[in-house]
C-alpha cells in the first residue's frame, strides 16, 4: 500500500553549512516525485534525510502518521538507488538482489520468487547467475532498482540514477522507471539536476536552490508559470529582456524595454507600474516572420544550427540584445547568418517576472 511522506520545517546543516533550510513539502501516496536544482542546492542531504542517513536537525518526518526523525535506516522501508549503484562486485546478480531479502529473514524459496519476479520488472532475467562486474553501466543500473524493489519498499528513494548513461540509454531506462512507477504505485522520491528527466517523469516537483524549495508544482505549471527567472532558466531555455510596468490590469500588461514597448497576457505575479520586471520568452514562441500584430520586432540572424527535427537561430536586436529561436521542423529554406528578419511573439508567450527576491 502507498504510503504519504511530510516534511515539517525539516533542517540540516554540515558545521557552518546549512543544506536543506527549513523546508516544508507533502508527497501524496503513490506519487512520482522530483527534486530538482543544481549541484550543492541540498537535494541529495535531503534523500538521505528521508533515507535515515541523516538526522534533522530540526522539523518532523513522517511517513504516513508516524514519525521517522529516530528510526535508523535499516527499519523505515526504504529503497535507494544511488548514482554509482552500490553494487557488491564480489556477488553474482541474484545474490546482489537477495541481500534485502537475507536481512528480513525470508525463507528461501520466497527469496527466489521475490528475486525472479524482481528480475522480471527490470527484464534481466537470464542475468540472474552473472557476476555483477561483467555487466556493462545500464544493466548495472537495472540490478539496483531490481535491488531496491524486491524489498517492496514503502518509499522509493533514487538519486541521480541515470547520470552516469548515455543519452539513449537514458531515455530507454527513464521509460521503464516510469512503467514500473505505474505498475508498483510506489511513493517515490527523484532526485536529479537533468530538466528533461524532470518534465518528462514528474507527477509534480519541487525546484531546490540554496537549500529551499523556490517553486512546487507540476511540470507543466513550473515550465509555464516560473515563480521568478532563476526557475525559467533553469527549467526548459529561454530569453529574457529587461524592462519596466508601463500600464497593468486585468493580467495584461505594456512593459517599456529597451527595444520597445512589449505587450503581455501572462501577467501572474503582483506587479505595480515603473516596476522592473525580467520578461521570460522561451525559444519556441519566437516567430520568424510571425503574423502577431504586436510584439513585431527586426532581428538580424547570427549563427544557425539545424538539429532535424529542430532548427535554432540565434538573432541580434539593436546590437545590445540577443535571443535565441527554435523552429520545429524546420523546411529546406533556411535563413542565412546576416540575414535581416521580422519576429514576433504573442502576448501570451511574454511573462515578466520579479527580478529580485
Amino acid at each position: 500500500m502507498s504510503i504519504s511522506v511530510e516534511l515539517n520545517r525539516i533542517t540540516k546543516a554540515f558545521d557552518t553549512t546549512v543544506a536543506v533550510n527549513d523546508i516544508s513539502l507533502m508527497i501524496a501516496p503513490g506519487e512520482l516525485f522530483f527534486l530538482l536544482g543544481p549541484s550543492g542546492c541540498g537535494k541529495s542531504t535531503l534523500l538521505r534525510v528521508l533515507a535515515g542517513f541523516y538526522r534533522p536537525d530540526t522539523g518532523e518526518l513522517r511517513f504516513d502518521d508516524k514519525v521517522m526523525n529516530d528510526v535508523p535506516p535499516h527499519q523505515r522501508n526504504t529503497g535507494m538507488v544511488f548514482q554509482n549503484y552500490a553494487l557488491w562486485p564480489h556477488m553474482t546478480v541474484a545474490e546482489n538482489i537477495e541481500y534485502g531479502l537475507r536481512l528480513r529473514k525470508l525463507d528461501k524459496l520466497t527469496r527466489q520468487e521475490k528475486i525472479t519476479g524482481a528480475l522480471e520488472m527490470v527484464q534481466m532475467v537470464e542475468y540472474h547467475d552473472r557476476p555483477v562486474n561483467t555487466l556493462s553501466g545500464g544493466q548495472q543500473q537495472r540490478i539496483a532498482l531490481a535491488r531496491a524493489l524486491v524489498i517492496e519498499p514503502s518509499v522509493l528513494l533514487l538519486d541521480e540514477p541515470l547520470s552516469n548513461l548515455d543519452a539513449a540509454l537514458r531515455q530507454n531506462l527513464r521509460d521503464e522507471i516510469k512503467d514500473i512507477h505505474n505498475r508498483t504505485q510506489i511513493t517515490t522520491l527523484y532526485v536529479t539536476h537533468d530538466q528533461v528527466e524532470a518534465i518528462s517523469m514528474a507527477d509534480r516537483m519541487a525546484i531546490m536552490k540554496d537549500g529551499v524549495f523556490v517553486q512546487v508544482g507540476t511540470p507543466r505549471e513550473i515550465y509555464q508559470y516560473p515563480a521568478d527567472p532563476f526557475v525559467a532558466s533553469f527549467v526548459g531555455e529561454t530569453n529574457f529582456i529587461t524592462g519596466n510596468i508601463q500600464e497593468i490590469a486585468n493580467g495584461k500588461a505594456k512593459i517599456e524595454t529597451p527595444v520597445g514597448v512589449l505587450h503581455t497576457e501572462s501577467v501572474y505575479h503582483d506587479f505595480t507600474p515603473g516596476q522592473e520586471v525580467s520578461c521570460s520568452i522561451r525559444p519556441e514562441t519566437i516567430h520568424l516572420n510571425g503574423n502577431s500584430p504586436l510584439n513585431q520586432l527586426t532581428a538580424k540572424v547570427g549563427a544557425v544550427t539545424y538539429l532535424g527535427r529542430v532548427e535554432e537561430y540565434e538573432l541580434r536586436i539593436a546590437d545590445t540584445l540577443k535571443l535565441k529561436a527554435i523552429i520545429h521542423n524546420p523546411g529546406t529554406e533556411t535563413k542565412k547568418p546576416g540575414d535581416t528578419v521580422g519576429i514576433s511573439m504573442s502576448p501570451k508567450a511574454i511573462v515578466p517576472l520579479p527580478t529580485n527576491e
